[in-house]
């Protein structure tokens, strides 16, 4: 087993251990060095964020004092649900490795897919009662984004 798979995997079992919640454990790691660790919290936190994923890349975020883990591979027991993904984009890393599934996950009891219908409803125009987007005030709340735009000093983007 792939060492760095080996951390992950044993982090997701460990949570089996502390009841912390399901079997979920990732590695982030930057040439060759585990730089972030992170196991699912969710019920440990009350925190529907924190996901092994998640919990990873802040821990990478943390210890490199950065928010861009370009150059990172992140290494996960289970492939990385929609929130997962979106984070690890936003985090500039562009190699994952994953271990189970999502299938695997919707087998034992995660609702991944609920969120990939709801995206597929998005993606096509069609509404789908899980949320439901209201654009309001767009005039008022331009307001600020337009400050932004035209800020030119201090201005970092990620």
């Amino acid at each position: 087993m792939n060492k760095f798979m080996m951390i992950a995997y044993e982090m997701a079992k460990q949570n089996l251990l502390t009841d912390h919640c399901g079997p979920f454990g990732a590695v982030v790691v930057k040439s060759g060095t585990v730089v972030g660790v992170g196991h699912n919290q969710v019920v440990e936190t009350n925190d529907p964020t924190a996901h092994a994923e998640i919990q990873a890349i802040r821990d990478a975020c943390k210890n490199l004092n950065t928010f861009d883990l370009s150059g990172c591979v992140l290494y996960t027991s289970c492939y990385p649900c929609p929130m997962c993904l979106s984070a690890i984009i936003w985090a500039n890393i562009t190699d994952v490795y994953y271990g189970n599934t999502k299938e695997d996950a919707a087998d034992i009891g995660f609702r991944d897919d609920k969120i990939y219908v709801y995206l597929e409803h998005l993606s096509k125009n069609m509404i789908d009662p899980t949320l439901l987007l209201t654009p309001i005030d767009r005039e008022e709340t331009m307001k600020a984004f337009n400050e932004f735009k035209n800020k030119t000093e201090n201005k970092t983007m990620y």
